[in-house]
């Protein structure tokens, strides 16, 4: 692979600063002007030269993090892993991390066994049993950093000192062939941070891309080692991965590759059990991506309810099936996927907390007609709740009628502001709390003499 960067003159490419970041200029201008190298890296550079708005901007430089802090004074520095400055603005944070290398023989390397790994001491470089790097702060230059990268198409920068594009390691022509490509030896890069493969899938996913065969054969070895990442990370990657309009093709990639058997072992079980379980999911988060690609706001835990709804509610079928009152079958049977699902990815608690809220509410509203639809309407889940209906009626014919009578509803009675309340009833007037007198005290009381008020020695 060509190592020697190639050097794309500002007349040469079509990317303007108009089209970054105020803030991401800000900051390399300042580094700049303070003598340092400061580029834009990673997939923002990608996704200019192939004329997308990026996400957001990362910038690489030669300023160490303690640098960084004292040139910012909204800089925070943040991680363990990998030290890293976030720079905070009102409207976003941007991310500035030291350009690294990778550890020599030499370097101070430790490998500690994985029943250790809560015990860290500050060390540069670290490394599992399994050759996962757990720590990385070992600092070089720019085309070390860009050699460190996951994808020569992600290894490109933008250098703010004379506006080119920096191109270290075959990325243009990647770029060209829409190509994903590991940059040096996938089975290496794959085993030192897991989270790669599932960066591979969403980047093949997202863009319309075809995954190299040496990394996909390395994809389809090596895809047990993402249960080594931990639970956090692990679902940071999966928001990624569902929540930016590709969840259909990101599922596919994820399922044809085993990534998905590491990710969501519970879900990859059910899809091999149950023959076109994956075409009605994969459908699904078609529903899902139109309504990305339409601005709808689309939550994670919308998400965790279409990929997973349908087992926890046939679950709960089966509990109630047996005696179990629906309601406790319910808590019951989300309480298992809970327990499941921390086995691999860590979900917060508000975001499990909708989920059963969107599955008990859905419960509530196929009792046609309900007791009070109004109140029903008014509660903060309802419309996802709503929508889970919507997608999960175009495979079960016996939610369309549920979902009409709902929609009929909701055209003939406006959503009400407050949550919780009945359409047709008046807010009820706030009951006055009467203020509390207080006691008048023996001091208080007129010609009243305490005894021992006064302080004795």
């Amino acid at each position: 692979m060509e190592t020697r960067p190639k050097i794309v003159p500002k007349k040469e490419h079509h990317i303007s600063r108009k089209q970054m970041s105020v803030n991401a200029l800000r900051i390399l201008y300042r580094l700049h002007s303070r003598g340092f190298i400061a580029y834009l890296v990673g997939g923002c550079v990608r996704d200019l030269m192939l004329g997308r708005t990026p996400k957001d901007f990362d910038i690489g430089t030669n300023a160490t993090p303690g640098q960084i802090k004292r040139l910012f004074h909204n800089c925070r520095l943040v991680g363990r892993r990998f030290r890293l400055a976030h720079i905070r603005f009102q409207d976003e944070i941007i991310e500035v991390s030291t350009f690294r290398r990778a550890a020599l023989p030499d370097d101070d390397i430790e490998e500690i066994p994985e029943v250790e790994q809560g015990r860290r001491r500050h060390i540069r470089h670290l490394k599992d049993e399994h050759g996962m790097v757990l720590a990385d702060n070992i600092f070089g230059s720019p085309e070390e950093d860009a050699l460190r990268r996951d994808f020569t198409v992600n290894a490109l920068a933008y250098n703010i000192a004379d506006s080119s594009v920096v191109d270290f390691c075959t990325g243009l022509t990647d770029l060209k062939e829409r190509v994903i490509r590991s940059i040096g030896d996938p089975r290496v890069r794959f085993t030192e941070d897991p989270v790669r493969m599932l960066r591979a899938v969403r980047f093949a996913a997202s863009h319309d891309f075809d995954i190299e065969d040496e990394a996909w054969q390395a994809i389809l070895k090596l895809a047990p080692a993402v249960a080594r990442v931990s639970p956090s990370r692990l679902y940071e990657e999966i928001q990624k991965l569902f929540l930016l309009g590709f969840a259909a093709p990101t599922f596919f990639l994820l399922e044809k590759s085993g990534l998905m058997a590491s990710l969501f072992p519970i879900l990859s079980d059910e899809i091999r059990a149950e023959p076109g379980l994956s075409e009605a999911i994969e459908a699904n988060l078609r529903s899902i991506d139109e309504l990305v690609e339409s601005g709808a706001p689309v939550t994670p835990a919308l998400i965790l309810t279409v990929l997973f709804g349908e087992l926890i509610e046939k679950e709960a079928a089966g509990r109630h099936k047996d005696g179990v009152p629906r309601r406790q079958a319910l808590d019951a049977s989300c309480a298992a996927f809970l327990e499941e699902i921390a086995k691999t990815a860590h979900i917060p608690g508000r975001v499990t907390g909708r989920l059963f809220s969107i599955l008990a509410l859905k419960s509530s509203m196929c009792k046609i007609p309900p007791r009070r639809p109004g109140t029903i309407a008014g509660r903060p889940e309802f419309p996802e709740t709503l929508v889970y209906m919507s997608i999960a009626a175009r495979s079960h014919q016996e939610n369309e009628n549920i979902l009409r009578w709902w929609e009929n509803f909701i055209s003939e009675n406006p959503v009400s502001a407050d949550a919780g309340r009945t359409f047709d009833e008046t807010p009820r007037k706030k009951r006055r709390r009467r203020r509390r007198r207080s006691r008048r005290t023996t001091e208080d009381q007129p010609g009243t003499q305490v005894m021992g008020s006064e302080t004795e020695y």
